[in-house]
């Protein structure tokens, strides 16, 4: 497989020592593996702090900034950070009203996280932490015990994030961003495997004639092998799951914010087809989206196929979603 990079050891490094040169606007501490807003600590906020392995750009470094995280530990890719990297991100963007840490449920980041609260609030910081586990495809996978943690994650950033640049209180926003999740799911297609710098080729087999109906953002199976089949036979398949698990969801005949999610290689041409189609089945259904996101914002790697999020959102969160942000990789209102 080509790949631009110099070597699978230093890719990591390479990317952050380019975000840096991108953004003057965040502090990127390339040794240590901690990107932080330069204004975390002004206004007194709480500070958000998320992460997890590379190779799923742009989260978590690209949401780093006005409005969403005020800090983010890249880990090596495909692998949770290391607690070190959150305590110095928690000692970062502490500025007296706590700290939230945003986890998606991977075993090794609900380890790594819990042990850096620990630590934390030994050194006097209040730490609340907030379990993304919005994948509906499996229940338990090679990294999870649980349901996986995948497109949630940007609307629990965002609408959290929102709600500390306002000032409001770390219960406050720890409790928004728990219901963010609560009233999101998500599905995922592969229609191609992803390749790692180190493995060098794809990480798992399967067949141009056939897609994994389910899949996770490391590549884990989903529920399914089927054939190829097209973009509005594969909306029906990703819509249906989710809405089965939404529709108790109050308000259950409320708005939607709609994230249809690129998985590293699929083109917004594609992804705005599946998008139509995602919207078709949803307004037969009778549920209005009320925002719409599409683009590559939670991927793996180079994979082809994409995930579909939707949150059943109430006006606050609407609200919430509408502040203004400004990061690498959102940015409106400002």
């Amino acid at each position: 497989m080509k790949m631009l990079i110099n070597s699978p050891e230093s890719v990591v490094a390479d990317a952050l020592w380019g975000m840096a040169a991108a953004h003057p606007e965040l502090d990127v501490d390339v040794e240590r593996r901690v990107v932080v807003r330069r204004d975390a600590r002004e206004g007194g906020r709480v500070g958000l702090v998320s992460g997890g392995g590379s190779g799923h750009e742009p989260l978590h470094a690209g949401f780093v900034g006005y409005g969403m995280l005020s800090a983010a530990c890249p880990g090596e890719v495909f692998t949770s950070p290391v607690p070190d990297q959150m305590l110095r991100a928690a000692s970062a963007v502490e500025a007296g009203q706590g700290v939230l840490f945003v986890v998606k449920n991977y075993t090794g980041d609900v380890l790594n996280f819990q042990m850096a609260a620990e630590l934390a609030e030994e050194d006097g910081v209040r730490v609340e932490r907030v379990l993304v586990n919005d994948d509906v495809a499996v229940t338990d996978s090679t990294y999870t015990a649980g349901r996986r943690g995948t497109g949630a994650t940007l609307f629990v950033e965002k609408i959290a994030g929102a709600a500390a640049e306002e000032g409001a209180p770390l219960e406050r926003v720890a409790a928004i961003a728990r219901r963010v999740n609560e009233c999101s799911r998500s599905f995922g297609v592969a229609l191609s495997a992803c390749s790692t710098p180190a493995r060098g080729g794809p990480t798992f087999d399967l067949p141009d004639e056939e897609m994994e109906l389910g899949v996770g953002i490391h590549g884990e199976p989903g529920r399914e092998r089927r054939a190829m089949m097209p973009a509005r036979e594969i909306a029906e398949v990703a819509v249906g799951a989710v809405l089965d698990e939404l529709g108790e969801m109050t308000p259950a005949d409320g708005p939607v914010l709609a994230l249809i999610n690129g998985m590293g290689a699929t083109p917004l041409l594609e992804l705005y087809g599946f998008h139509a189609e995602v919207v078709r089945l949803l307004e037969a259904r009778g549920v209005p989206v009320a925002r719409a996101l599409v683009g590559n914002y939670v991927t793996s790697l180079d994979m082809a196929g994409c995930s579909a999020t939707l949150c059943r959102a109430d006006e606050e969160m609407l609200r919430l979603w509408d502040a203004p942000v400004q990061t690498a990789a959102l940015r409106w209102g400002r």
